[in-house]
């Protein structure tokens, strides 16, 4: 079969896309991919660009992956070819969209998944052709006329022909490519596996148990040869040779730590992370600013801290086990081998009253720095309202008790790196007395004894500093385990097939005659018996303008919250276009629904102008989006802001950037929803901040823009 032949075998049409998700699923050994038979039979019934995009990410997550979306330019199209793996190519130029599956790639070669669900290996030459030759095609044949004009060689032509190629379109993007990857939530263990960590770890403990067998053997020969008087160059030869032999060994040591450090520590991160925005917003809504940061604080400390202090005691337990042995070979026998054994569990003792000290400073050492970050970004209101001799209530004490819990920690942490050790060699020592008054106590035996109680003392020393890591790491744990955690939570994507419901494109939106209904909706926060929505029942329909008031306290912005998806009703049905958000999912529901959250809840991003305009729209933005968003400026009255501003709609802005007014910044949360395209706009307490003047400006446009309306305000 021809390469080309080949590649039309291996062209997967859009109607079999979710089959051919399904088999890269089951190729990466996820346990969904065998599941879930519905996303493999699943159809696309629209193929536009946003639609496609939106049902691929919703079918992979359906099957444990996220599909990222890739752009390369032309020139470098075919590096991302041999980078990716596994990905999904559409390939340009056919009526019907068809896509390439590729399950894995090297610089020679690319393992492509065919209709027949058998791999099939091409070069990555082939493949960028297929994906280029949309865009080459008009300038190729201008190319060949200028060749023949110069009579260019036909051994020269293909070569110089890619070169003008290269030359000329290099700056063009092609975006039609998604990245297959596991989830990020997924189970950690086959993230770790994915990333080859296992083999990685196993690798280096087998080395640094040959590197250390090799330093004992090597010192074991010059000792034989020494204590029987045979110190010649042979033996000597024999010790350095394999003194030189540990070279290697070293180094892939160190290649090898280095390499499971830097994948441990991106997995670590990338879960932190992605668990930190699967947080709830009331779980964090009642932390302050300093509890936050101790917690970027602390998941430093455990990838840091876990990372050495597990190298440490993987290396002292390798060590105390070899000592052990060599400890049990000498005079004393095997007794003395349970003299060590018990030390052992006296010194992991120390190590847990270490730890609980080091858990009482942590939080002090923590509450101190919430308060101290607390304190600076209230300064301005203390300032203008606290009395000045209130200003230190509290230091003193709080200093008090840290300083108690540092000199108790002290201590144990003495106890534990200097009596640990140390406190073995007296006790191996008082274990060989009796072998060295007996008669019958060998040279060679005692020798033995002592260089075992040497090796031992040297892995009490790494063992503690392990021990001391990874206390630091197991406190600092508890800060960050509510992230890991939340990583795991499933994210309510929604089913594939409901990218193509009614009212899922602009097309349709405008039949769907109801947008969101609600019936015998109620809502219970998690530490208050009563509810605060019962029995809730509305219907907002297409082009309605409604205006929402009540007392503080009424369930206004919870109501406006469960609209938004931002919570769940503990009982009732709420739909979006005739869809549950079970169905429809967290991004077509946020999609369709925009709000302008009350102003303590709503916030400037330290980027630019821009983003802060287009975030619920798209990045990096096309032209036509930069105007947009400039004239709904104008609308609401922040022209003469983008006339202050030297950058305009780059300016950046936040805590770093430009600094915006109160009324400037309701202004832009109104054009961030307006500027979304969703179908209802939810305002919540979105004018109480404007002047009358501006008031009306923001109103009028607000009720030209919005397609359906819900303000919430007070009466």
């Amino acid at each position: 079969m021809t390469a080309a032949a080949q590649l039309e075998s291996c062209c997967w049409p859009v109607s079999r896309l979710g089959e051919a998700l399904a088999l890269v699923a089951r190729i990466i050994s996820l346990p969904s991919a065998t599941g879930n038979a519905r996303v493999a039979s699943a159809a696309i019934a629209t193929h536009n660009g946003e639609n496609l995009e939106q049902w691929i990410d919703a079918a992979a997550a359906s099957l444990g992956l996220e599909a990222q979306p890739a752009e390369a330019r032309y020139s470098e199209i075919e590096r991302l070819i041999r980078d990716s793996g596994p990905a999904l190519f559409r390939v340009p130029g056919k009526k019907e969209a068809h896509f390439l599956v590729l399950v894995k790639s090297s610089k020679r070669r690319v393992s492509l998944l065919g209709l027949d669900h058998i791999v099939h290996a091409l070069r990555p030459e082939i493949v960028r052709a297929a994906l280029c030759q949309e865009m080459e095609t008009p300038v190729t044949s201008e190319v060949d006329q200028l060749l023949d004009a110069i009579g260019t060689s036909d051994r020269r032509r293909d070569r110089a022909r890619n070169a003008i190629l290269r030359e000329q379109l290099s700056a063009l993007p092609i975006s039609a490519c998604w990245l297959l990857r596991l989830a990020p939530g997924g189970d950690f263990w086959s993230h770790a596996e994915q990333a080859k960590l296992p083999g990685r770890l196993v690798a280096l403990v087998a080395a640094h148990t040959a590197q250390y067998l090799l330093w004992l053997l090597a010192w074991w020969i010059l000792g034989q040869a020494v204590l029987q008087g045979r110190f010649d160059p042979g033996w000597l030869g024999a010790w350095a040779l394999l003194l030189f032999c540990l070279v290697p060994f070293r180094l892939f040591v160190i290649w090898s730590q280095g390499l499971l450090a830097i994948g441990a520590g991106a997995l670590l991160k990338q879960r932190l992370l992605y668990g930190a925005l699967r947080l709830e917003p009331d779980e964090i809504r009642h932390q302050g600013v300093g509890q936050l940061l101790g917690r970027v604080i602390e998941s430093e400390a455990v990838e840091s801290l876990a990372l050495s202090g597990g190298f440490l005691g993987l290396v002292a337990g390798i060590e105390l086990l070899v000592a052990a042995f060599v400890v049990g070979a000498g005079s004393g026998g095997w007794l003395h081998s349970m003299f060590l054994l018990g030390w052992v569990f006296i010194t992991l003792f120390m190590g847990w009253s270490y730890y609980k000290r080091r858990e009482q400073w942590t939080d002090v050492r923590l509450g101190m720095t919430n308060d101290l970050v607390e304190r600076m970004v209230g300064h301005r209101t203390r300032l203008a309202q606290e009395p000045r001799d209130h200003w230190h209530d509290g230091e003193d004490q709080s200093m008090h008790r840290y300083l108690d819990q540092s000199a108790a920690m002290d201590r144990s942490t003495a106890l534990l790196m200097a009596l640990g050790p140390r406190g073995w060699v007296v006790i191996g020592l008082l274990g060989l007395v009796p072998a060295f008054v007996s008669v019958g106590g060998s040279p060679v035996g005692l020798a033995v004894s002592i260089g075992g109680i040497l090796l031992a003392y040297r892995a009490l020393q790494k063992l503690a500093q392990g021990l001391s890591h990874l206390v630091g790491a197991g406190i600092a744990w508890k800060q960050i385990a509510p992230l890991f955690q939340a990583a795991a939570r499933s994210e309510h994507r929604g089913s594939p097939d409901s990218v193509d419901a009614p009212g899922s494109s602009p097309g349709q939106r405008a039949k769907a005659a109801t947008v969101v209904e609600a019936h015998d909706l109620a809502f219970r926060y998690h530490d208050r018996g009563e509810a605060v929505l019962r029995g809730c029942n509305l219907r907002i329909c297409a082009g309605d303008r409604l205006l929402l008031e009540g007392p503080s306290g009424g369930g206004k912005s919870t109501l406006a919250s469960l609209l938004m998806g931002l919570r769940q009703p503990s009982s009732g049905l709420l739909l979006l276009h005739g869809l549950d958000w079970q169905t429809a999912g967290n991004a077509i529901w946020r999609q369709h629904v925009a709000a302008a959250p009350q102003f303590h809840e709503n916030h400037v991003l330290t980027a630019t102008f821009a983003f802060n305009l287009l975030m619920g729209r798209r990045w990096p933005p096309q032209v036509e989006d930069l105007q947009r968003a400039g004239e709904l400026c104008v609308e609401l009255g922040l022209g003469d802001l983008l006339g202050r501003m030297p950058a305009g709609l780059l300016q950046m802005v936040g805590e770093t950037g430009w600094q915006l007014s109160h009324g400037e910044k309701s202004r832009l949360y109104l054009a961030r929803a307006l500027l979304g395209g969703a179908d209802l706009i939810v305002l919540d307490e979105s004018f109480a901040s404007l002047d009358p003047e501006n008031l009306r400006r923001a109103l009028r446009c607000v009720l030209e823009r919005a397609p359906t309306l819900l303000v919430i305000a007070h009466p």
